[in-house]
């Protein structure tokens, strides 16, 4: 038996990035590591539930932007207020794609990865 713990998401800047997301989806850092050297960093961002987590991983040697290449992978999450959802994304300017008909959209985090808003439904 198999069950998902976490994805992970290769960031520029760790701060930006934890921000974004308590900001964007609510969610809370869970834990963070960091390597004895220095190299890299690891933060655990979950939602209130906290069973799955987004683990967020800077490289202190990583200058320029991850190539995310067509960025087909996306992550979804759902919200039971989608409307105060979207005007919350509206104003922080981070909706990237909108499929009306569908009744979903999509935000991009700093580093350009995508995140799906849908509704329960």
């Amino acid at each position: 038996m198999f069950k998902l713990v976490h994805t992970n998401f290769n960031v520029l800047d760790l701060d930006k990035s934890m921000e974004f997301y308590q900001q964007a989806l609510d969610m809370k850092v869970s834990r963070i590591k960091e390597a004895s050297d220095g190299s890299f960093k690891l933060a655990f961002m979950t939602d209130e539930i906290g069973q799955y987590e987004l683990e967020l991983t800077w490289l202190a040697d990583r200058k320029e932007p991850y190539d995310l290449g067509d960025n087909e992978i996306h992550l979804a999450v759902r919200t039971e207020d989608y409307e105060g959802a979207h005007k919350r994304h509206q104003e922080m300017g981070c909706i990237c794609y909108e499929n009306k008909s569908m009744g979903l959209y999509f935000i991009n985090d700093p580093d350009g990865y995508w995140i799906e808003i849908i509704p329960v439904r």
